[in-house]
């Protein structure tokens, strides 16, 4: 994006704010746009997020007082033509000579010190023409996203995972400089390195990438015969994830420079690997709790027992009570999803009647026996429901 591009872009539409919008204002409305942007809350949705982008670069001049000043006093100027030389326009600004440097606004002023949006403007404003350097900035290379599926265990207790990708990487031949081995790459003379062409209008000017080095600030006389000058070439790679414990289905990692390798050795991007987990059969998860439905017979919860539940990691022993009801929760502290550093989150074993459905003649005697012993003792299983 070029600077004025950037002066350009009405950061108030962006949040949907006047721009007499009070500090409380501009807050409220970022938080609600960040909270409904979130990628979070809008997964593979590219559109959100780029709104996402943008109401956070608005939120970042327009929450701090100072870059708000310089940012509407710039686009005041901007709109109004302010930036002529003296005399034009009325508004007495020039670029070199008597009265107001606008340049100042940005940190051109005594001292050569650089302040608030300095970094953004500096090379926006000139003065009477002159050039003025930059440094030039890296094309750093592209994030990159993958995807990996593990079980249920496995993403609950952290696993290591092999990724293989096919993307831009490093050239192995030039080591990301460009050049034939045994040459190196020259400072562009047209720029003197900084990457950058400044155009002047007047008092007015913006600066523009160097045609001739195509703004790396560089030119390659030899290119290398593998990545024709570009310091990047296709190849598959195998990186190693290490998963934490406790991720769930829709997580992702960030790996920091293991994306896309940039242009003639310039930092690479990020890759972000999103998690996909398989059900489990036996096991679910109810945020850091860990839930697993056992399977028990009715004299077990009327006389008690003592149950051997399976977790993560071995089994537990789970106390059921005499009188227990069916579709009790018994909660085992400590004994579910690890969440580190604060430790685990609680085993949940809900306890679920399993009905026979073929029993034989003892057992249906048996049954029956106590059925009557049941109706004996007054039990009514349906007392007081439905109005009985």
């Amino acid at each position: 994006m070029s600077q004025r591009e950037w002066i350009e872009k009405d950061f108030y539409k962006e949040l949907g704010v006047s721009s007499t919008a009070s500090a409380d204002e501009i807050k409220k409305a970022y938080r609600k746009l960040a909270r409904d942007l979130h990628p979070d809350a809008n997964p593979d949705d590219s559109k959100a997020e780029e709104r996402f982008k943008a109401v956070s670069e608005a939120n970042t001049i327009l929450s701090d007082p100072e870059k708000r000043k310089e940012y509407d006093e710039a686009r005041r100027l901007f709109a109004s033509g302010g930036f002529g030389p003296r005399g034009q326009g009325g508004g007495g600004f020039n670029s070199g000579g008597g009265g107001f440097d606008v340049s100042d606004l940005f940190g051109g002023g005594a001292g050569g010190q650089d302040s608030g949006l300095g970094d953004i403007f500096g090379g926006l404003f000139n003065r009477g023409g002159q050039r003025t350097a930059s440094p030039n900035r890296p094309r750093r290379g592209k994030d990159l996203e993958t995807e990996t599926t593990l079980g249920f265990r496995e993403a609950a207790l952290g696993e290591t995972v092999p990724l293989r990708i096919t993307s831009p990487a490093s050239c192995t031949t030039c080591h990301g400089s460009g050049a034939k081995p045994g040459t190196s790459p020259r400072v562009c003379p047209h720029c003197n390195g900084t990457g950058v062409i400044n155009r002047n209008q007047g008092a007015f000017g913006f600066s523009e990438p160097c045609d001739d080095c195509r703004g790396t600030g560089s030119i390659i006389d030899s290119p290398c015969d593998d990545c024709h000058g570009s310091g990047v070439t296709n190849r598959t790679r195998t990186i190693t994830v290490r998963v934490p414990a406790g991720v769930s289905d829709g997580s992702k990692i960030r790996l920091k420079g293991k994306g896309e390798a940039g242009l003639r050795g310039a930092p690479a991007g990020d890759l972000f690997v999103n998690i996909r987990v398989r059900p489990d059969s036996v096991f679910g998860r109810n945020g850091d709790d860990l839930t697993v439905t056992v399977p028990v017979s009715y004299g077990e919860l009327v006389l008690g027992t003592t149950l051997s539940v399976p977790t993560l990691e071995g089994r537990v022993g789970v106390k059921i009570p005499a009188g227990t009801v069916d579709g009790r929760v018994l909660r085992v502290r400590g004994r579910g999803i690890p969440k580190r550093p604060e430790g685990a989150g609680d085993l949940l074993v809900t306890v679920k009647v399993s009905v026979p459905q073929n029993l034989d003649d003892a057992a249906i005697e048996a049954l029956e026996t106590y059925l009557e012993a049941e109706k004996a003792s007054g039990f009514d299983p349906r007392a007081g429901w439905a109005g009985v």
